[in-house]
């Protein structure tokens, strides 16, 4: 089947994705409903935590200030009163990408995921950012992972990271707040935070503001939890209900995500008989994909001993007296089937847009961000021209994807660095545009994966998981792409 020289194919054809256009870009990989894809590259940056008024805060540890006037003013200090404040909002792909690129850029070097080195203005080579970053968890959770998370007690450690334990964060130019935004003023260009623990609000002024909080996935799509501890605890035992499940468990949805938790389960425990169901007759039938692609994806979950049910439409799902104290569902569709099973996993809830702190000038009828295409907001929002919104927040076309969300961090990086430029030194900014380009797609089936593009077509089996995802449905990818590790200083330098 030629798989190595066909893989090799798609990796190079990837490198001509616009959402992915990245110097060693080679990983392409989804998760829709997760929804969200991913095309990338090589590899990995400096937190000390402390409680600040009610908030959780990843502080810097090299300057001494007050807590509270640090809070209000996203943690400037008298010394460094001429800094650029950046407002992220959000702390997975798209926020992460945006952070670390544009702490490259203020330190003079080129943004970690440019694929050629950048040139900086010779009037301000460098320049002071304090970038807050505000978070409703206490870590970065690898979304793309979940399926295996949620499958595997060991994988589910690692999926997420605590933004305290992350070196490519700890900088002083960098504060991590656990909380949640409520309302965003781009008039004056302040912000309201909601803590963590307490709800006490406190307000943020910011010069350059990024919305990338993405979408609100339910249970068990992705955990609830915002702490790791409680994260463990909620994927532990998920785990344990699923593995004790004697009659069974079925997974509804035959989107990606219900592809991945049901393959991702039944590899770690083959014991478990797992059956998807899908209302269409074909898989992945909300993607504009191949009908190669989505039957392929079919081909791969027996394969992988998923039972599959096609054309089944869940009309009832109730929960049965047993006799041996064992839980047990009877699951009924509108074609008169019936079937029973310990566990029933929803896999097709619909995702919905995080936000409602944004005013309505700022947003389309699904509640997604409208941006222009250098990520800008559109007209018709007051300043738009320093708000910024990146990742499944947006309402630029095509599958969400996670390597679609760290190309928008990237520009967005970019593009404040240019708007600063202009500010700064009368330079005319140059800024870097998406473009819209057809549906691509990877999609990780148990040990094997398939994967498709315009150029290369479908394809298919290990040697594409590898490529695609390796073996921690893109955890080390991703976490190497955005330099979580540390900043690969000898390669960064303009």
């Amino acid at each position: 089947m030629l798989i190595a020289r066909v893989s090799a194919r798609f990796s190079g054809q990837l490198l001509r994705v616009p959402h992915a256009t990245l110097s060693q870009a080679i990983r392409f990989f989804t998760s829709s409903s997760l929804h969200t894809t991913l095309a990338l590259p090589r590899p990995q940056i400096q937190v000390r935590s402390v409680v600040l008024a009610s908030h959780l805060v990843f502080r810097r540890q090299n300057r001494p200030t007050s807590h509270s006037k640090a809070f209000a003013t996203m943690g400037s200090l008298p010394e460094s009163s001429n800094a650029v404040r950046v407002l992220i909002l959000g702390g997975c792909y798209g926020g992460l990408s945006a952070a670390v690129n544009l702490l490259d850029l203020s330190q003079g070097y080129s943004p970690r995921m440019n694929s050629e080195p950048y040139i900086h203005h010779p009037d301000l080579p460098r320049f002071n950012v304090d970038i807050t970053i505000v978070d409703e968890r206490d870590g970065y959770y690898h979304l793309i992972g979940s399926p295996l998370a949620l499958a595997d007690s060991n994988f589910s450690k690692k999926n997420w990271v605590k933004y305290s334990d992350i070196p490519g964060l700890k900088d002083p130019s960098i504060n991590i707040i656990q909380g949640s935004v409520t309302s965003v003023d781009p008039a004056t260009k302040k912000a309201t935070i909601s803590a963590h623990l307490t709800k006490e609000k406190s307000t943020l002024e910011y010069d350059y503001l990024v919305s990338a909080t993405g979408l609100r996935r339910v249970w068990p799509v992705v955990p609830q939890s915002k702490t790791r501890k409680q994260y463990l605890l909620e994927a532990e035992n998920h785990i344990t209900s699923v593995h004790n499940a004697k009659h069974g468990v079925v997974v509804v949805g035959g989107g990606a995500v219900g592809i991945e938790m049901a393959a991702e389960l039944k590899m770690v425990k083959p014991h478990l008989k797992v059956t998807l169901i899908h209302s269409r007759d074909k898989l992945l039938s909300s993607e504009g994909l191949p009908d190669e692609t989505k039957d392929v994806a079919l081909q791969l979950l027996r394969e992988a001993g998923v039972e599959v049910l096609m054309s089944h439409r869940l009309a009832a799902n109730n929960k049965v007296e047993t006799t041996d104290g064992n839980e047990k569902y009877e699951i009924e569709f509108t074609n008169g089937h019936k079937m029973f099973a310990s566990e029933v996993i929803m896999a097709i809830s619909r995702s919905v847009p995080t936000s409602t702190y944004l005013p309505t000038s700022a947003l389309d009828a699904d509640g997604l961000v409208k941006i222009k295409p250098n990520l800008q907001f559109q007209d018709g929002t007051p300043n738009a021209e320093s708000h910024y919104a990146a990742g499944d927040i947006t309402n630029w076309p095509g599958i969400k994807r996670c390597g679609g969300a760290m190309h928008h961090g990237h520009y967005v990086a970019q593009n404040i660095h240019q708007s600063i430029l202009s500010q700064r030194a009368g330079h005319i900014p140059e800024f870097k545009e998406l473009v819209v380009y057809p549906p691509v797609i990877g999609l990780a089936v148990g040990k094997k994966a398939v994967a498709s593009s315009t150029d290369t077509g479908t394809v298919y089996g290990e040697e594409v998981a590898q490529s695609c995802f390796r073996d921690d449905l893109g955890w080390t990818i991703c976490w190497n792409y955005m330099q979580l590790g540390g900043r690969k200083t000898d390669e960064a330098k303009a």
